[in-house]
C-alpha cells in the first residue's frame, strides 16, 4: 500500500447571489404530505412534457457501444467529470442511449413550483425565489426523474437562456423572467445532437454557463441570474463538420462509436427494436429487473464516491501519462482522476487502481492530444502505447492492479 493517500474531492456547488427578484411560478400540482411529522412534503411528480410520458427504450437493452455506455454511467456517478462527447456514425444508438440514461438514474427531490428544480436540503445553489421563501424545511417538494433536455440546432439565444419582459420591468418595476432550456436542465443533462453544427454564439453561452454553473441574462440594463448546473452531452458525426476546440476541451470524456459489424449482434439489435415497437410496456417489463439492478448500482457508487482513496502512486502515474502524451494544461489530469474515481466507485473498490486508470484513459485524453496533420496514428493507439510503456515502469511501484473492495 502507498505511504500516503488523499480522499476524493467533493463536488463544488455554485453560489447564486441572493436578491429580491420575483420570478413567475410554474404551474404544477400541489404536493401533499406523505406522512405526518415529515420534514418535507413529498409527492411523485407528473410527467413534465409529452416526451416524459412516452416509453423509452431500456438502457440495459442496448447492445454494444460499451465505451459510450460506460462514459454515460461514469458521468452519472461523478458530475465533476463534466460531460461527454459522442462521435460516430448515424443510427448507432447515440440519442437512444442518452435518453435512456435518465430512466436508470435515481430520482431527485426538488421544490414544488420551482422552475429550476432547486434541491430543498441545500442552501447553496438555490434560485432567488427559493432563497427568500419560507423556511426550506417547510417547502413542499416533489420527486421526479432527472431532466434530460434537448437543445435543437435552430434554437435562439432567448430560447436557451430565457427571456426578460422589458416592458413589464419598465412599467411595473418587476423582473418578469421566462426560464429557458438552461433552467430546465439544472441538476440534469443538456443534450445537443449534431453539436458540431451548433452556432458559435450559442457555443459561447454554453461555455459560460457550464463553467460557472450559473446562467446570467442581461437585457437593457436589467440582469437576472439563476442556477444552471448541468452535465453537457453532445453527439455528432465528425464527417459533417469539425468541433470548435474551445468546446471540445470542455467535454470531460469523448467516446467514439462505430457501426457494429458482427452479423449476429446486428440481428439481435433489429429483433429488440421490433419487439419494443410492438409492445413497449411488455418489452420494458422484461428488462425492469436489469434496470433496477443498474439503478441500485449507481446509487451505491454515488454513495461510495467520496470514500474512494487516491494513492500517491496513482496520481504520479496519471501525471506521467499526460506528460508522455504532451497534453496541454491540467484539465486532462483532473478529468482522468475524476473518471478513475467514478470507475472505482462503480466497480465497488475502495481506492483507485491501475485498472481504473486504464479503463478511462482513452475516454479522458483522446480529444486533448495535439493534432499533427502528418501523423495518421489514431489517438487511442497513442494512449494505449503510452499506457503500456508506463505500466512496465509501474511494475516496481506500489500502484495496485487488482481488486480492492
Amino acid at each position: 500500500m502507498p505511504s500516503s493517500s488523499m480522499r476524493a474531492p467533493r463536488a463544488a456547488t455554485p453560489e447564486v447571489t441572493p436578491s429580491k427578484t420575483k420570478l413567475p411560478k410554474v404551474k404544477s400540482s400541489k404536493a401533499t404530505p406523505s406522512r405526518k411529522g415529515s420534514k418535507l412534503a413529498t409527492n411523485r411528480a407528473k410527467p413534465q412534457s409529452l416526451a416524459d410520458a412516452q416509453p423509452v427504450f431500456p438502457f440495459t437493452a442496448i447492445l454494444g457501444q460499451e465505451e459510450m455506455k460506460r462514459a454515460l454511467l461514469l458521468n452519472a456517478v461523478n458530475p465533476n467529470i463534466r460531460g461527454i462527447l459522442v462521435l460516430g456514425h448515424r443510427g448507432t444508438a447515440k440519442s437512444t442511449s442518452i435518453r435512456a440514461l435518465a430512466d436508470v438514474l435515481p430520482p431527485i427531490e426538488f421544490v414544488d413550483e420551482c422552475p429550476y428544480r432547486c434541491p430543498p436540503e441545500k442552501p447553496a445553489g438555490l434560485c432567488d425565489t427559493c432563497v427568500h421563501a419560507k423556511p426550506r424545511a417547510k417547502l413542499p417538494t416533489l420527486v421526479g426523474r432527472v431532466p434530460v433536455v434537448d437543445l435543437p440546432l435552430g434554437a435562439t439565444e432567448d430560447r436557451l437562456c430565457g427571456t426578460l419582459d422589458i416592458e413589464r420591468a419598465l412599467s411595473q418595476g418587476q423582473k418578469a423572467f421566462e426560464p429557458g432550456l438552461l433552467a430546465k436542465a439544472n441538476r440534469g443533462f443538456l443534450y445537443i445532437d449534431e453539436v458540431n453544427l451548433l452556432e458559435d454564439h450559442l457555443v459561447d453561452v454554453l461555455l459560460d454557463s457550464a463553467a460557472g454553473g450559473i446562467n446570467i441574462v442581461e437585457r437593457e440594463g436589467i440582469s437576472i441570474a439563476h442556477p444552471a448546473k448541468f452535465t453537457l452531452i453532445g453527439s455528432g458525426n465528425p464527417e459533417e463538420g469539425e468541433l470548435r476546440p474551445q468546446l471540445l476541451d470542455r467535454f470531460g470524456l469523448m467516446a467514439e462509436i462505430r457501426t457494429i459489424a458482427d452479423i449476429d449482434t446486428r440481428i439481435d439489435i433489429v429483433k429488440r427494436r421490433l419487439a419494443f415497437e410492438r409492445d413497449p410496456a411488455g418489452f420494458r417489463a422484461d428488462y425492469e429487473p436489469a434496470q433496477k439492478e443498474l439503478r441500485a448500482r449507481l446509487v451505491s457508487a454515488r454513495d461510495r464516491l467520496d470514500r474512494v482513496e487516491v494513492p500517491d502512486a496513482a496520481l504520479r502515474f496519471i501525471a506521467k501519462l499526460c506528460v508522455t502524451l504532451d497534453v496541454d494544461g491540467h484539465r486532462g489530469e483532473i478529468t482522468l482522476l475524476n473518471a478513475a474515481l467514478a470507475n472505482a466507485a462503480f466497480e465497488g473498490r475502495s481506492q483507485v487502481t491501475l485498472d481504473d486508470i486504464r479503463a478511462v484513459a482513452t475516454l479522458s485524453l483522446r480529444h486533448r492530444l495535439r493534432k499533427d496533420p502528418l501523423d495518421r496514428t489514431d489517438g487511442g493507439e497513442k494512449i494505449r502505447w503510452a499506457l503500456e510503456k508506463l505500466e512496465e515502469e509501474a511494475n516496481s511501484t506500489t500502484l495496485v492492479r487488482g481488486d480492492t473492495r
